[in-house]
């Protein structure tokens, strides 16, 4: 027998005798094998008339999937996750991604709305929160991710 020394739940050194090899038998798989290939990618978006998402009840809300296949209720899943791409899942650039890329003018008026992505992006924990100053800004601003 050989002397094993370990740390008891106490914090004191045990020192106990342990008979034979310590191994695993050939046949033991590992005890977390990942279950995909791919990191998992499911995210709740919601909008919301108001500033705060605290104090907004959401309008609208869809689900998007960018996994092995790309699923949800958003319009346009393929498009939202490929612009989820593009930035590497930094939705604040999502915000700004195309600019006034139609040229269609926006009005200046504030009735701000706030759009939330909550989930999980790649095996990232998100809890992401942007208030545009009216819609016209959100649609002709934002990426495609955001259009629902």
């Amino acid at each position: 027998m050989r002397p094993m020394t370990r740390w008891a739940m106490t914090g004191a050194l045990v020192t106990t005798a342990v008979a034979g090899p310590l191994s695993m038998p050939a046949h033991s798989a590992p005890a977390s094998a990942p279950a995909s290939l791919y990191a998992p990618s499911a995210l709740v978006m919601t909008t919301g008339h108001g500033e705060r998402a605290a104090t907004t009840a959401p309008a609208r809300a869809v689900t998007l999937n960018c996994a092995y296949t790309t699923t949800g209720t958003h319009p346009d899943p393929r498009q939202a996750c490929a612009d989820l791409d593009r930035v590497n899942g930094e939705l604040d650039r999502l915000a700004t991604l195309r600019g006034n890329d139609a040229g269609q003018p926006c009005t200046r008026e504030y009735r701000p709305i706030v759009v939330t992505v909550q989930g999980v992006w790649r095996g990232t924990r998100i809890n992401y929160e942007h208030t545009f100053a009216n819609p016209c800004i959100k649609e002709t601003q934002a990426a495609a991710a955001f259009s629902f």
